[in-house]
């Protein structure tokens, strides 16, 4: 198999996301639909306790919701920072027993992130699909808003972006600010991660009610449920 990565998997072509529910994951999966591929299921990772996703801190109903208004089965597991990678692996070699042979990723130009994703789908012999790769931030971003989706900053890095921003809702007078603070506009450093909560993909709006924030490492995270 040629383990070069591709943009978006072939027309018709069963895949699976990697989904943090944030901007750049919904953005890929985006692409790759608008390729014509078939989205099968969205891949999560949660910590240990199986409470709150790996990389945004989502709690399970919301990324739970999020896939019922996509229309997208979620896959989750859980496992600690030790563990992460053999678990990883089973679950894409039981997405294979399940015919799914892509994963679209949304990675876009951190490279230790790259490695990562084409050693572990050569060693599972999948097919690694990166749509944003190497993309121009601010186009990403434009395409993401002008599609109509919406999405919330839910984690900062307290040492480059201010409790301030959690909350907000990203839109060309953020950007704006990223830019003027030195942030990176898409948050490719860890600076922010968003949910999404609309958009094209979605059947209806993800609605959510903001609670405290949560100080870990050096991030503020903002809690979020959905709304009942």
């Amino acid at each position: 198999m040629n383990h070069q990565p591709a943009s978006v998997p072939e027309t018709n072509r069963p895949f699976f996301c990697s989904w943090s529910g944030g901007k750049d994951s919904c953005l890929a999966l985006y692409r790759a639909c608008q390729a014509g591929a078939k989205p099968a299921r969205l891949l999560t990772m949660f910590a240990e306790d199986g409470i709150r996703s790996r990389s945004h801190g989502l709690g399970k109903e919301v990324l739970q919701t999020q896939a019922a208004q996509l229309g997208i089965p979620i896959v989750a597991h859980s496992a600690s920072w030790s563990e992460y990678e053999s678990v990883f692996i089973k679950a894409l070699y039981r997405l294979k027993q399940e015919g799914i042979h892509a994963g679209v990723f949304g990675d876009i130009d951190f490279l230790p992130h790259l490695e990562w994703d084409t050693r572990i789908c050569a060693m599972t012999g999948m097919l690694l699909c990166l749509p944003l790769w190497q993309c121009p931030r601010l186009e990403l971003l434009d395409q993401f808003l002008s599609a109509g989706f919406k999405a919330v900053i839910v984690t900062v890095k307290e040492d480059q972006l201010g409790r301030e921003f959690l909350g907000r809702t990203i839109d060309q007078q953020i950007i704006g600010e990223f830019r003027q603070k030195g942030i990176d506009p898409c948050g490719e450093n860890g600076e922010y991660h968003t949910v999404v909560v609309d958009g094209p993909l979605f059947s209806a709006p993800l609605l959510l009610d903001q609670g405290g924030i949560v100080v870990n490492s050096g991030c503020c995270q903002l809690e979020v449920r959905v709304r009942s």
